[in-house]
């Protein structure tokens, strides 16, 4: 199934009751290996907390954030997937229904980045191909300790056309505009089909690869690359 194109049955005019109302409703997952700060990432965004002695995640834990974006209220319903091997077949199935994914490495663990790949195939054969991902590098305030370049970090995310960030849980680098942005292109997906005749049409305005990504000042400083020519 097309996930982001039914996203206007699923989601437009979703209203809980009371303080839980919301205009939309977007499913995102965090995925990448143990021990890369997927869940600290998640605890950043949604309590901005930080805990220093998080424990690997079993199985799958979600939390939620609310964000008004062009008017329009925005519940991001965001699952944290196990990085352990043999949650893997757990996890798989909570892939269904998303609609945006964080791909998180460790900027001072190069098998992390190297491991990158396998998790966007996996990703890719669980969710539908519009699905807006953004590679993520977290740890960067261990600059002393980088084993993966900002350089390399860029150029897969040219090869794979993938949305691109470095983060830092701890300090809260970038953590808000990684989460935000993911949501922000989902949304304009999505609002776009509602200006637009047909499903059809809807497909189509999902941003093109190459397009380049311009938010203002040093606290969102990354772009969207696109495919390769060849």
């Amino acid at each position: 199934m097309n996930e982001i194109r039914n996203y206007k049955a699923q989601t437009v005019k979703q209203r809980y009751r009371g303080d839980d109302e919301y205009d939309y409703l977007f499913k995102l997952v965090v995925i990448g290996d143990s021990g890369v700060g997927k869940s600290n990432l998640l605890s950043r965004f949604t309590k901005n907390e930080f805990n220093l002695e998080s424990k690997s995640t079993i199985g799958v834990e979600f939390a939620t954030r609310t964000l008004h974006i062009d008017g329009k209220v925005i519940k991001a319903q965001i699952w944290d997937t196990a990085g352990q091997e043999r949650y893997r077949a757990i996890t798989s199935a909570y892939y269904r229904g998303a609609v945006g994914a964080l791909l998180v490495y460790d900027v001072t663990r190069r098998p992390t980045f190297e491991n990158v790949l396998r998790w966007l195939k996996e990703l890719r054969d669980h969710t539908d191909p519009n699905i807006v991902l953004m590679l993520i590098g977290n740890k960067s305030d261990l600059r002393h300790l980088v084993a993966v370049s900002t350089e390399d970090g860029k150029d897969l995310a040219e090869r794979e056309s993938l949305y691109f960030m470095e983060t830092s849980a701890l300090e809260a680098t970038n953590v808000d505009n990684a989460f935000t942005e993911v949501l922000s292109q989902i949304y304009r997906i999505v609002s776009r089909k509602t200006v637009e005749a047909g499903d059809e049409a809807a497909t189509s305005s999902v941003p093109s690869r190459g397009e380049t990504i311009n938010i203002k000042d040093e606290r969102s400083a990354w772009k969207k690359f696109g495919c390769c020519s060849s």
